[in-house]
């Protein structure tokens, strides 16, 4: 059965599109893009590590402003980026019967509660997955077990989160995205482990 795993080419998408793969799926890796910037790149170099197939699902820009004008009103990106994935899932939905991500039991966003999920799979009769009952630790046990990670302080050339295509929106309006994000480390899948 066809699956899409949102891919951003970090571990936690990664574990997912592995596990699904192994598990006899036909899994394609998908990252989105909103035409501000080619944000997919370091998700395909990913993909391509993984040997999993990648492409990219392009959507209307009028979606990542929506996310930043919530980011702007609220002066915090987590539901902005809340909605970018709400966004991108029902997109997925309506070409894939199985949805998945790499969304853990500790991630504050993006994330869907179980009434979403319930919905989302009723309304698209889709199936979604993600990661919930994995904890960050656990998640770091099976990683470090079956893949090379690249770990750096994050920026618009080694991450294909929303966050990339988010901050430079927010930046050609005129605004400055650094006061919206904290800096953090993304870690990019490399390679499998022999």
């Amino acid at each position: 059965m066809k699956a899409c795993v949102l891919y951003s080419g970090g571990k936690d998408s990664s574990l997912m599109g592995l596990t699904l793969k192994r598990l006899g799926f036909d899994v394609e890796l998908i990252t989105a893009n909103f035409g501000v910037y080619n944000s997919f790149i370091p998700a395909s170099l990913s993909a391509k590590a993984l040997g999993l197939p990648h492409s990219v699902l392009n959507l209307d820009k009028s979606i990542l402003q929506h996310a930043v004008n919530m980011i702007l009103e609220d002066g915090f990106p987590n539901e902005g980026i809340k909605y970018i994935h709400n966004e991108v899932i029902e997109a997925a939905a309506l070409k894939y019967p199985i949805v998945a991500d790499g969304t853990r039991r500790d991630d504050k966003t993006p994330k869907l509660n179980r009434d979403q999920i319930q919905s989302l799979e009723a309304r698209k009769n889709i199936q979604y997955i993600n990661l919930d009952s994995f904890g960050f630790k656990t998640i770091n046990t099976l990683v470090s077990s079956l893949f090379d990670v690249k770990k750096e302080k994050s920026n618009k050339d080694n991450s294909s989160d929303y966050e990339v295509e988010i901050r430079l929106l927010i930046d050609q309006m005129g605004g400055n995205s650094s006061e919206l994000f904290p800096e953090h480390y993304q870690t990019n899948v490399v390679g499998l482990k022999g």
